[in-house]
């Protein structure tokens, strides 16, 4: 690698030598720069609490649903109430392609979907350290994926 590239260092080392990693901090250090935090130190991420909600919802939905669901889903925030610290309100929509779709997140009776619901909403509470009211509806929208104005709409860019 040292001949085809011309790299400032080149390190051979394995990682399951503490030594040898050890050894390559000691080497990087003068290659990264000292600066301030970009964020504060307890920050979990740069986004928005609203859109924690919407993925904790959708990782739910995939990990509930296996490989019966195409990812091509989305979960879009309609309300998030948050006035009252005690309690945070949360309305969203699960958006599928077909209605084969919405009959695999809904489930036997609505059984899926009440499961999304709860894991999601008990995930939040550890989250938040606050109790969640979380209303969940399904809706097809045939072609969400395709159009560009129903992505701008769901958060994508």
């Amino acid at each position: 690698m040292a001949e085809r590239r011309s790299f400032s260092e080149f390190v051979p080392l394995s990682a399951k030598k503490e030594a040898d990693v050890n050894r390559l901090f000691k080497i990087l250090k003068p290659y990264l720069p000292e600066q301030g935090w970009f964020y504060e130190e307890d920050a979990l991420t740069d986004r928005s609490e609203k859109f924690l909600a919407s993925e904790i919802i959708r990782e739910k939905l995939f990990r509930l649903t296996g490989d019966e669901l195409p990812y091509g889903c989305t979960v879009q925030i309609d309300q998030f109430d948050e006035s009252d610290p005690a309690l945070r309100r949360i309305a969203a929509t699960i958006v599928v392609e077909r209605d084969a779709h919405k009959g695999m997140v809904l489930g036997a009776g609505g059984e899926r979907l009440k499961r999304i619901g709860t894991e999601a909403r008990q995930e939040l509470e550890r989250l938040w350290g606050a109790k969640v009211f979380l209303e969940l509806w399904v809706k097809v929208r045939s072609g969400w994926a395709d159009s560009e104005e129903h992505l701008r709409s769901y958060g994508y860019e």
